[in-house]
């Protein structure tokens, strides 16, 4: 029976280095961590790395960053870590070729309790569904995306005040423990893969694009609450308000960003999307039952700011008095 084992790590974001320091920490022998090529990014598009690649220069670890994952020579150098087995948090889907070569296996640690929430934003699409459970899965890589047999789940409550943020921190810390724990029944031969169980419906968990993160007035409320904390703070809620123009053209539609509301007991009386700015500096905005209060907000071309720091430059009769 081992008690360490020889691994690779492959991620990318800051939520796979945790479970990256886990594993050293825990004794692991780390053969080389596998990460995104850098890439330019920013208004000056400077070459930006990965969160997981900053973590391996800092701990001088072994580095590779292919652009293709079937290529010939990172293959080789795969092939040379003699690596007993890959660990896998938020990078690409892998290959055959790749997942089946450590002795061991390789596993992916997914921020859902599998089957439910496959794909890439498990932890936004929970949020904005109103669930109030969720977990981390360990599971061994197979030719699909996120359908392997899975080895360990942990379940994770969502509080009622959480946003995609403060949920992602959680996970985090229990991915990275489950990781490990992972590692360990792995190395003391007690793992014992499971298929993940057949359900009637499941839940996708699909990348976020630019149409899902409009807010939809005519919605209830609770939903609209549900939709802003899941998408808070990146890549964030948004709605439309109208810039009216001196020449009586149509109003200029400008992007405002939504990051906290509150639901009031206030039925809405005015039509969805209208808002109303009280004389204690709030901002109510009308739903399909209750009305909503917006606590943290940023309009294009300006930084994020609370309601009342909002307020104090803002011209409300330059403005529609609705948002879309």
């Amino acid at each position: 029976m081992k008690k360490s084992l020889r691994t690779v790590f492959m991620g990318t974001p800051e939520f796979a280095v945790a479970t990256l320091d886990a594993i050293l920490r825990a004794g692991h022998e780390v053969a080389a961590v596998v990460t995104t090529p850098d890439r330019p990014a920013g208004r000056g598009r400077q070459m930006r790395c990965s969160a997981v690649k900053n973590y391996a220069l800092v701990h001088d670890l072994p580095l590779l960053q292919p652009e293709k994952l079937k290529e010939e020579s990172f293959l080789t150098a795969l092939r040379d870590c003699n690596a007993d087995v890959f660990v896998v948090v938020a990078f690409r889907m892998l290959p055959q070729c790749v997942y089946a070569m450590p002795p061991m296996g390789s596993f992916n640690v997914h921020a859902s309790l599998l089957p439910q929430y496959r794909g890439a934003a498990p932890i936004q699409r929970a949020i904005m569904n109103g669930e109030t459970k969720t977990g981390v899965s360990t599971f061994l890589l197979d030719e699909h995306t996120d359908t392997g047999a899975i080895l360990l789940q942990r379940e994770v409550n969502i509080a009622r005040e959480d946003n995609a943020g403060t949920l992602h921190d959680k996970l985090m810390v229990v991915g990275a423990e489950a990781a490990v724990e992972t590692l360990r029944l792995i190395a003391a031969g007690e793992a014992v893969p499971i298929p993940q169980p057949k359900v009637e419906t499941l839940i996708p968990a699909p990348k976020i694009f630019k149409e899902d993160m409009l807010i939809h007035w005519d919605n209830q409320a609770e939903v609209i609450y549900n939709h802003v904390r899941g998408l808070s703070p990146y890549p964030a809620a948004y709605t439309r308000i109208g810039l009216l123009q001196p020449d009586g053209m149509m109003p200029k539609p400008l992007g405002l960003k939504i990051y906290d509301v509150e639901i009031t007991d206030q039925l809405s009386r005015r039509k969805p999307g209208e808002f109303a700015i009280s004389s204690d500096g709030k901002i109510t905005i009308s739903t399909k039952n209750f009305d909503i209060s917006v606590k943290m907000l940023q309009i294009e071309g300006k930084k994020c700011m609370q309601t009342k720091e909002f307020l104090a430059g803002f011209r409300p009769d330059n403005y529609t008095n609705y948002m879309f």
